[in-house]
This record gives structure tokens, C-alpha cells and sequence, in this order.
């Protein structure tokens, strides 16, 4: 399946801002915590030289960028959903656009 990205007008900027060759990762960290409860973290990021294109599941935006997707995320996302910029200055950053119901689904089954 080849997932579908819109981005808003705020991530439209931020790329416009950071002129991208490589494709954007969506990557997907699961850590246990002491008690046994598991916190699972989602962050856009550029591409690294550790990553391979292979072990990713396949996105695009509207304006045809690639974006690779942790395999784990893609099986709990919608095959289409928004990407969307928060934070300020320095810390501005890419992030998922998601309804309330699908942040449950990736965060928390």
C-alpha cells in the first residue's frame, strides 16, 4: 500500500524552509518502562545513512515527496493522513496531522 500525505500549510512552509533531497522517515521507538507499560514515540525526521529504504513501508505527499514509514506505525495508520508543523524557532518540527482516534491507535495498541 502506498500511503498518501497532505500537508497543512504550516508543514508546506517548513519544507519550502529545509530543502530536502532525501525522503522524509517517519520513525516509530517503543520503550518498556520499568513497571511494564511501553511508551511509544512517532517522530518525522530526515532520512539517515543507518536507514534502509527496504525496511520501510512507502508514503507520498501531494507535492510527490517521498516518505518512508517505520513498518510498525504503517500497520496502525490510515492509508491517508495530514503532516503539519509544530513548535517554535529552533524547535519548530514535522509532525503527524491525526483525528484523536487514529493518535489512540498508533500510540496505544
Amino acid at each position: 500500500m502506498l500511503f498518501r500525505l497532505r500537508a497543512d500549510a504550516a508543514a508546506k512552509s517548513w519544507l519550502q524552509a529545509h530543502a530536502l533531497t532525501e525522503p522524509l522517515v517517519i520513525a516509530y521507538e517503543v520503550h518498556l518502562c520499568c513497571g511494564g507499560g511501553k511508551i511509544c514515540q512517532v517522530k518525522v525526521r530526515r532520512m539517515s545513512r543507518d536507514d534502509e529504504p527496504a525496511t520501510y513501508a512507502s508514503g507520498v505527499t501531494d507535492e510527490g515527496g517521498r516518505v518512508l514509514i517505520d513498518k510498525r506505525a504503517a500497520a496502525k495508520l490510515p492509508a491517508r493522513f495530514g503532516l503539519t508543523a509544530r513548535g517554535l524557532g529552533p524547535l519548530k518540527h514535522l509532525d503527524l496531522d491525526l483525528d484523536p482516534e487514529d493518535w489512540g491507535e498508533l500510540l496505544y495498541t
